[in-house]
């Protein structure tokens, strides 16, 4: 008898909690999501395996290590999560998306970057609401990230400045796994959150406004673009440089023309690998008894609101700057909605309201010049974010 019941107290039924039960079915709706409705699979199916493997219940006791859990040193998912919390996942992820970019449509119209940089407002905005709202200041830089949209931007911001760990005499909480969770979710949620915000500050005018064709971007362009944009963000934001300089790197690969397989295996093999360790291993360390607090509920309010100012930013600023715009040269203020950094989602849902107000309007290779250039952005802003809260 007492093998037995040593044997049903090691099992999940035995040690299982409401809070477990609650996240499995969490991980259980992003997969239902994912599939059903075709929101970021190749992130939420990752990521909602992750949640139930990180709360399928197991024996803990002080003095025993199973060697299980996310947190427990030794187990395997503890070795893999190694890649998050030292921010090593997200810069290659930027090395693939680079891989996989196409910036001629911003070199084409470089005046479309300023409303990527416009987006950005949203993370300096819930930075104060953070702070506002009890959360220290490397904790605060840390959630504001989220109004990116940029997930491995948010995970890397989120491992220098909201690991645990003391900065500048404060003491942080981990909420790595929380604004991940937020950030991707977010991502995820452009088609449903975005559409309504654009609808709201556009007037049907503005929304059939048809914009130039883009010019012709020559190779050189191309090769030389890299090189240039890797310098000047990253003299202006250092701390941006293990994501900037990846991007600029893969898009280098990419333009060269000479460098066609390593090109091929950053934007196919390896980014997908590192997709997956990376949902992975962010939605297991979302274990209940660490997830389930206040500050988690804070930090999704506080990211919609980001994620919602972020938007708002982008379409106000465009219609701002068709004040100083001549007639025949102006911006559709759809495009601004664009400059948040969920490269390609947002330039499709652009792509997709354009289209619903004038069938011929198409307006997706305009969008991706906000888009590419919120990806920047929103890099630039964590390099900024880090260097004052270091």
């Amino acid at each position: 008898m007492d093998g037995i019941n040593k044997f049903i107290s090691y099992t999940g039924f035995r040690n299982a909690t409401p809070g477990n039960i609650i996240m499995i079915l969490v991980g259980l709706v992003f997969i239902f999501l994912a599939i059903k409705y075709d929101y970021e699979p190749l992130l939420l199916i990752p990521i909602g395996t992750g949640v139930i493997i990180g709360n399928i219940p197991f024996f803990q006791d002080g003095g025993i290590n199973l060697q299980l859990g996310i947190y427990q040193e030794g187990s395997v998912l503890n070795y893999l999560y190694f890649g998050v919390v030292k921010g090593i996942y997200p810069p290659l992820i930027f090395l693939g998306i680079g891989a996989m970019t196409d910036f001629s449509s911003l070199i084409s119209n470089p005046r479309l970057m300023l409303l990527g940089a416009a987006a950005q407002v949203g993370i300096f905005l819930t930075f104060i609401g953070a702070l506002y709202l009890g959360f220290n200041m490397p904790e605060a830089g840390a959630i504001g990230i989220i109004g990116g949209a940029d997930g491995p931007t948010a995970i890397f911001l989120s491992s220098k400045l909201a690991n645990g760990s003391i900065i500048n005499g404060l003491q942080t909480k981990n909420l790595i796994g929380p604004i991940a969770i937020a950030a991707y979710s977010y991502m995820a949620l452009v088609p449903v959150i975005q559409p309504p915000i654009m609808r709201l500050l556009t007037s049907k005018k503005e929304r059939v406004i048809r914009m130039k064709p883009p010019r012709s971007v020559s190779k050189l362009e191309k090769i030389i673009f890299p090189i240039v944009a890797l310098i000047l963000t990253t003299f202006i934001s250092p701390g941006a440089l293990p994501l900037l300089g990846m991007l600029f790197f893969g898009n280098l690969l990419k333009e060269s023309g000479v460098t066609k397989r390593l090109a091929d295996t950053a934007r196919t093999s390896l980014i997908d690998i590192v997709t997956i360790l990376l949902g992975l291993t962010v939605g297991a360390s979302t274990q209940a008894d660490v997830f389930l607090t206040s500050e988690s509920i804070l930090i999704f309010v506080l990211g919609a609101l980001s994620f919602i100012i972020a938007t708002a930013g982008g379409v106000m600023f465009a219609k701002v700057m068709n004040v100083f715009i001549k007639e025949g040269n102006k911006i559709n203020p759809l495009v601004g909605a664009a400059g948040v950094s969920a490269v390609p989602d947002s330039a499709r849902v652009v792509q997709n309201e354009g289209l619903r107000y004038d069938s011929s309007n198409h307006l997706l290779m305009h969008a991706m010049a906000p888009n590419v250039s919120g990806v920047i952005g929103s890099a630039v802003a964590a390099g900024i974010l880090m260097s004052f809260l270091l």
